[in-house]
């Protein structure tokens, strides 16, 4: 059963000058995490916005938890929870208060808003800080925080729209581990991102979008696949280059490519291990010694190349609002 589905999506802005959405359908299945994955601008957050019924698409229907977005967006926004690209909370409040604000919004009672504002402190390792104002938050604990107030209600479905953007490693290593914890309590998720790390480390499966329109879908390694097998890289002394060349595409039958600047042969394998080996005997034949020597499988940043001829940070134009969906 799809927690989330989009069928045939069409959004324009500047009067339909600039198409974000061109025909964009996706579905998330219950209890999975989708991956939407994409530069900016290829319509990550329109989408986003679309599902969680702070925009009307020009065509197109949409569905979360069996609900038309649409006709009955009050319904929706009662089973959802949204975190966008930027921390959405008073910084003039505490961590704590902005708690209990969103749970009074939400309609929750009292000590209801109070009880789960300390719950979500502690299961969000902010309790400490739950007395400072945010202001003195660091970017990581202002983007827990936010997390935190999106899932006030308890959601069944949780939109994260690139979740650790402007986080440095470790915050966002610990954003990804919260996320984690969500998932494994059975939070249906779709998550935007334009790192390709955070897709193949997150989801089930990863529907890439370009230019509005989704170009392919399937697990991280389905997605690999499409790119070829694994490659064999050597990296050998400068004057032993032409031999190694000779002997890997003897052996892998395929075309070597040379990257000069480091000394490294690449050529695609479909035998893997065997190869490796039967590589590593004819140098050991020929007297050379490489420096360095392996097999790569390819990367989602190798996919994404191959299917969009860009990379994943090229900018786009996409509107952008800094503005809170679903704290309504």
């Amino acid at each position: 059963m799809n927690s989330v589905s989009a069928d045939h999506l069409v959004k324009t802005y500047n009067k339909g000058s600039v198409r974000a959405l061109d025909d964009l359908s996706l579905e998330v299945a219950e209890g999975t995490v989708l991956s939407v994955l994409g530069p900016n601008g290829a319509g990550k957050t329109t989408t986003v916005r679309i599902l969680a019924t702070l925009l009307k698409p020009d065509s197109g229907k949409a569905h979360v938890a069996g609900i038309d977005v649409i006709k009955h967006p009050d319904k929706v926004r009662e089973l959802i929870g949204l975190s966008g690209q930027y921390a959405a909370v008073d910084e003039t409040l505490t961590g704590w208060d902005n708690l209990v604000m969103f749970g009074r919004l939400y309609h929750l009672g009292r000590q209801q808003s109070i009880d789960r504002a300390n719950e979500l402190l502690e299961r969000f390792s902010l309790t400490d800080s739950a007395r400072r104002p945010i202001k003195t938050y660091s970017g990581g604990m202002r983007r827990r925080l936010d997390l935190a107030a999106s899932l006030i209600v308890k959601p069944k479905v949780l939109f994260l729209d690139e979740p650790t953007t402007g986080l440095d490693p470790r915050g966002r290593m610990e954003m990804w581990g919260v996320i984690e914890e969500l998932v494994k309590g059975g939070v249906t998720l779709l998550l935007t991102t334009q790192y390709l790390e955070e897709a193949d480390q997150l989801a089930d499966e990863i529907a890439v979008i370009d230019h509005g329109k989704v170009i392919a879908r399937g697990t991280s390694d389905a997605l690999k696949s499409q790119v070829g097998g694994e490659r064999l890289e050597v990296t050998v002394e400068a004057a032993q280059i032409a031999e190694t060349t000779k002997i890997i595409e003897r052996v892998s039958g395929n075309t070597a490519h040379l990257d000069s600047a480091i000394r490294t042969i690449s050529a695609p394998v479909s035998t893997g291990a065997k190869a490796l080996m039967d590589v590593l005997r004819a140098l050991d034949e020929a007297q050379i010694h490489p420096s360095d020597i392996g097999l790569k499988r390819p990367s989602l940043d190798d996919v994404f190349m191959a299917l969009t001829g860009h990379v994943a940070e090229e900018e786009a134009s996409e509107p952008v609002r800094k503005k809170r969906g679903g704290k309504k």
